[in-house]
């Protein structure tokens, strides 16, 4: 199995949920490109050539009569869904949480906080604590000292910007190159599944009549985090016939 995380991370998003897979399947938990310690794409810088490199790298590691399964949250499903098209019967199934660039309204926002130099290190755990209430974990009490701490580590070594695709329809229009059976876990209180959860599950099933999917009770956009073992019944669940 393969784990591609979401935009300003790295694998890291996956490190609850890691040990729950574990037993079931070889697991290969990446750093996409510009993100965590991987080097940035080739030029032009986007979803596209990462998705090249994502594909090769699973070419190269992972035999094609192993076929993995590719698991992707975030931003790493817009980068994934180019890599599945390309990898064609290579992989046994494509599974999507909590992605954007489906064509869809983008709900309010608010103001994300940032880091500044002046601030003591206490002063930006806080803004790293409150980006994860406003984007990433529904329940402030599940918000720990090591999720304010990934947050932090991946937001200073992203160099890759993934907040301006989000708004577009990339992963929409290239499901239908995808052959692999495709299969859906979201947070019900995911906070960037404007307008609703089911409206973006009615996009991906266009393409892909045979979707499955599940949705994480009280969970928000860091579900495989904030419930991994709910997180990751759903997903063994949603993969056990393939």
């Amino acid at each position: 199995m393969v784990l591609a995380h979401g935009g300003s991370g790295s694998w890291t998003h996956w490190l609850k949920v890691i040990p729950l897979l574990e037993p079931h399947f070889e697991l290969y938990a990446v750093d996409l490109p510009g993100l965590g310690d991987s080097a940035m794409p080739p030029a032009p810088q986007t979803p596209q050539s990462s998705g090249r490199v994502l594909a090769s790298g699973i070419r190269t590691l992972i035999p094609a009569a192993r076929r993995p399964h590719l698991v992707a949250f975030s931003f790493g499903a817009h980068v994934s869904t180019f890599a599945a098209a390309e990898l064609g019967d290579w992989i046994a199934s494509f599974t999507i949480s909590g992605c954007a660039a489906l064509g869809l309204p983008q709900g309010p926002g608010i103001p994300f906080p940032k880091e500044a130099s002046t601030m003591t290190e206490a002063e930006k755990m806080a803004v790293h604590r409150r980006m994860l209430e406003i984007l990433m974990i529904v329940d402030p009490a599940r918000i720990d000292d090591l999720a304010v701490h990934l947050q932090a580590m991946n937001i200073r070594r992203a160099r890759f910007r993934s907040r301006p695709f989000a708004r577009t329809s990339e992963i929409a229009d290239n499901l239908g190159r995808v052959r692999a059976p495709l299969r859906a876990i979201w947070g019900d209180k995911d906070q960037t599944a404007w307008p609703s959860v089911e409206r973006r599950l009615e996009v991906l099933s266009t393409h892909h009549p045979e979707l499955e999917s599940r949705i994480i009770p009280n969970a928000g956009h860091w579900a495989m985090y904030e419930q991994p073992e709910a997180f990751a019944a759903a997903l063994l669940e949603l993969l056990a016939p393939l």
